[in-house]
């Protein structure tokens, strides 16, 4: 009798051979995306779009004022009352963004004269990310404002500043 190859099925070289395939390649994939990297460039993406709102709103507050906001405890001072991360600063933003990642916030400074200001965020990311503040270590900016190192949750390696000044 003839047996029928079409019936036969996968032998079990084939198998561990294909087995082997796939594991090399996803080893690969996995390598190449890197997907806990990808969680942490998505949530530094977030922290710098934020400082870039908070950048447009406190250049609105100084054209409506001639100078920007004061500070009180890294917040913004508006109406005499320090507006807390992810309440409201109307007009000028329905909300003030907030950091949602545990343990970290935004940093708000402001020089003694109204006239320039600094934000300070921590990056997940540090020396990987290509904007960080001197390699991924703490932007020159707070030592002469006083501020310490870790005031954001973690280094504050990222910052933004007015514009006659940098962080």
């Amino acid at each position: 009798m003839k047996k029928n190859s079409a019936l036969l099925g996968f032998t079990l070289i084939e198998l561990v051979v294909s087995i082997g395939i796939l594991a090399i390649f996803s080893t690969f994939l996995v390598a190449v995306l890197n997907p806990f990297e990808q969680f942490k460039k998505a949530a530094d993406t977030q922290r710098k779009s934020d400082l870039a709102q908070i950048q447009r709103g406190l250049e609105a507050y100084y054209q409506d004022y001639g100078r920007y906001p004061t500070a009180s405890a890294n917040k913004i001072v508006y109406n005499a009352a320090a507006l807390n991360w992810g309440s409201s600063w109307a007009p000028y933003m329905d909300v003030l963004p907030k950091d949602d990642a545990s343990g970290k916030n935004y940093v708000y400074v402001v020089s003694g004269d109204g006239q320039s200001y600094w934000l300070y965020t921590s990056l997940d990311r540090g020396a990987h990310d290509p904007q960080a503040c001197n390699s991924g270590a703490a932007c020159d900016g707070l030592a002469l404002n006083g501020i310490a190192a870790n005031a954001c949750g973690g280094t504050c390696n990222y910052g933004v500043s007015s514009p006659n000044v940098s962080p």
